[in-house]
Parts: structure tokens; C-alpha cells; sequence
């Protein structure tokens, strides 16, 4: 199996639609501030039931959010 990389842009979208900080949105999703910095700094890869409520606190398609870098 080929090896990726998921990548995201949720740092990029939460501070561009002004509307959450990281501790906000982490308390939402049901996660700590800790670990949604670690999901910002794409050092930890989310559950998707994380990615969908993420997706759904920034009204942003999820395939928006996350996707496969398969150039890793």
C-alpha cells in the first residue's frame, strides 16, 4: 500500500472566517486546546467524527479541510 499524508487547513479557515479561537473550537469538537493545536501543526491525525465536527463548527466541506497528499 502506497504511504500519504493527510494534511489539513484548519488553522487557515478557523482564523479567516474570525468566528472561533483554537480553545473555543476545541471545546465544540470535544477535544483539549492541546490537541487541536496538535491537529493545526498537522502532527496529529483526527478521528473522523473529529474532522466532521470541525467541519461542521467551520461550515466548511470537509474535503475542504482535509485531504491526501499522496506526494509524501
Amino acid at each position: 500500500m502506497k504511504e500519504f499524508t493527510i494534511k489539513n487547513k484548519v488553522k487557515l479557515v478557523r482564523i479567516e472566517k474570525d468566528r472561533l479561537t483554537q480553545g473555543e473550537l476545541a471545546k465544540l469538537v470535544g477535544v483539549t486546546r492541546q490537541t487541536m493545536n496538535l491537529i493545526e501543526a498537522q502532527k496529529y491525525n483526527p478521528t473522523i467524527r473529529v474532522c466532521l465536527l470541525i467541519s461542521k463548527h467551520l461550515e466548511t466541506p470537509l474535503d475542504e479541510l482535509f485531504w491526501i497528499d499522496e506526494n509524501h
